[in-house]
């Protein structure tokens, strides 16, 4: 632990010897999991961050052997120019980081202040990323140090996935064997079924329809593919995505025809999840449907997947087929139905704790 000397909270405990070193009111740490996000565009930052991300065996399984070589002298030699390219047409330049971080920073001050309101001083509210900055494990660090012996950890990712959550779970779990003195620690389970985030969904729909001037005739539910092998190994993801969209429906009352699911952000030789998302909606513009909207409900927080790929390529591939009209459906982002909808599931998984 760190030196409490000059830290007026710590007392020493009761009925301890007077010599005995101060300690530190316990708190409850909430510790909010995203993705990541590369420190800046050039090749060196772009380098390290797709490095740390592709080397994830949850994210390539492939044996490494077979792996690491194809990435450190292909990959990483030419992917670091296109992808920082991608990240500068999206960044935030008066901050200097990238939108998932900024975004991530308000949804992190507006579930502590509903936390603060709720709880007092009895917890504490911060964010890691999996990749990148600021780490997983400096995180964890930071809340022992503050004197949280009980952390909540809550991945951002409504759906389960391998490649998502069981990652950040991992590494908050590695964060915790570096640990002298472990705290307790829960996991918040996948929320795509969560009636308030689905009513937050649905709210978001419903606003950007309000604005335009003629309803789309179908709304594309994107969501962030995973190889179609992951499915017939077990993984739950694509069956949970498949729920969403239907709870979606039934919320705003459509027909099925009005909405459906797709899967994006392909990579490798594989065969993904199906339909795709650039190629259905090209298939949709052909079809005759010349209005459509996309929104992406995998993701908490607009990223380069959704301001680049959905906005840009996707866009691209439906109008070059003869689509007229694309709206995309920002994320749910730091929108005050999402916050209440993730306050209500931290404070779900809070009981018996405080």
């Amino acid at each position: 632990m760190s030196d409490t000397s000059t830290d007026s909270t710590a007392v020493c405990p009761a009925h301890a010897p007077a010599d005995h070193p101060k300690i530190k009111p316990t708190k409850i740490g909430i510790l909010i999991a995203n993705l990541g996000t590369p420190d800046a565009t050039d090749y060196w930052s772009m380098r390290r961050y797709l490095g740390e991300f592709l080397s994830d065996q949850r994210v390539v399984d492939y044996p490494k052997w077979l792996w690491q070589p194809l990435l450190q002298l292909i990959i990483l030699s030419k992917r670091p120019f296109t992808s920082g390219a991608a990240y500068r047409s999206i960044w935030n330049t008066e901050k200097d980081e990238s939108p998932l971080l900024t975004i991530t920073k308000e949804q992190t001050a507006a579930i502590r202040s509903e936390m603060e309101k709720a709880y007092g001083n009895g917890v504490m509210v911060d964010f890691c990323m999996r990749y990148g900055n600021p780490s997983t494990q400096s995180k964890v660090r930071e809340m022992v140090e503050a004197g949280c012996t009980k952390i909540l950890f809550f991945p951002l990712y409504p759906h389960y996935a391998g490649a998502t959550s069981a990652t950040a779970n991992d590494q908050f779990f590695r964060a915790l064997m570096q640990e002298k003195w472990q705290p307790i620690a829960r996991i918040v389970p996948p929320y795509f079924e969560e009636p308030a985030y689905i009513d937050a969904l649905a709210q978001s729909v419903e606003k950007a329809y309000a604005n335009l001037d003629k309803k789309p005739d179908v709304l594309v539910c994107s969501y962030h593919g995973v190889p179609e092998r992951y499915l017939k190994e077990g993984d739950p993801y694509h069956c949970q995505c498949q729920k969403t969209t239907r709870l979606l429906k039934e919320r705003l009352g459509w027909e099925d025809t009005e909405i459906t699911t797709t899967f994006q952000s392909r990579f490798g030789p594989e065969e993904w999840l199906r339909p795709y998302t650039v190629e259905e909606v090209a298939r949709l513009a052909e079809t005759g449907k010349k209005n459509i909207a996309v929104c992406a409900p995998a993701f908490s927080a607009d990223c380069i997947e959704t301001l680049e790929e959905i906005n840009e390529e996707i866009r691209e591939s439906f109008e070059e087929a003869g689509g007229e009209e694309f709206t995309y459906i920002p994320c749910l982002n730091a929108d005050e139905a999402h916050i209440s909808a993730l306050s209500k599931v931290i404070r779900d998984n809070l009981k018996g704790w405080i």
